[in-house]
């Protein structure tokens, strides 16, 4: 069975992911700040799929500590990790002139560092069985920077650089690396709106299109993927 870690899996499209690669018989990882969606969440992936593990751990992924603690942890209970699904993020919608002191330092440790640390943690042991594949959840803000969310865009435009160096470096070895570039997305950061479901790509969507990624031949690698509205940027 293969071994996957999600982060920022409980909600949005972190959620979807990991119930579609239930679904495909992949053992899970995920992590959360929150101890009772933790709980509910595995039973749910265990009702989806009674076969597989599901080892969930209370950390906050964008605290270095936490998320090596929970890296450790995840490889000792299912062993080796060959699939990392770079998830987590946050989405401030604030000029950079006008956003608080702390508020780049918190989306850099949001949005790019869980990726660059998983990365460093499991990628030698990747290396060393010539597979895995790494997804990293970006976002067109990182092709077409937003100036009402200039932070965001900084830091998943630098999410989308890491990703391509972590490709250029695993190609030698057999990895994969593939940046999901989502646009907009009907999550949690829409709650509220009037605007119809169908104008919206959905979680689902984003789900599905890294599983079928994820199966394709294994001489085959997508690096980018962009998944837009069909009416446009919402």
């Amino acid at each position: 069975m293969k071994n996957a870690v999600i982060t920022g899996a409980t909600k949005g499209m972190g959620r979807s992911i990991a119930i579609a690669f239930a679904k495909e018989g992949v053992n899970l990882a995920v992590c959360s700040r929150n101890e009772s969606e933790l709980t509910q969440f595995k039973q749910e992936l265990l009702a989806v799929n009674p076969q597989i593990k599901v080892f969930t751990q209370v950390a906050d992924g964008s605290v270095k500590d936490q998320l090596l603690k929970f890296a450790g942890a995840a490889e000792q209970e299912l062993g080796f990790i060959g699939i990392i699904v770079n998830n987590l993020g946050m989405f401030d919608p604030v000029s950079i002139l006008d956003e608080s002191d702390a508020a780049f330092e918190k989306q850099l440790n949001t949005n790019l560092m869980p990726a660059y640390h998983l990365y460093r943690y499991f990628g030698k042991s990747m290396i060393a069985a010539r597979q895995g594949h790494i997804f990293t959840i970006c976002s067109v803000a990182a092709l077409d920077p937003i100036a009402a969310a200039g932070t965001y865009s900084v830091t998943k435009a630098a999410l989308l650089g890491l990703s391509k160096v972590m490709r250029l470096e695993m190609m030698p070895h057999n990895v994969k690396v593939t940046a999901v570039i989502p646009g907009s997305t009907l999550t949690n950061s829409w709650e509220g709106t009037t605007i119809p479901k169908d104008q919206f790509v959905l979680p689902e969507d984003i789900a599905s299109a890294i599983v079928n990624v994820y199966k394709m031949s294994p001489g085959a690698n997508v690096d980018e993927l962009i998944i837009k509205p069909v009416g446009g940027q919402i």
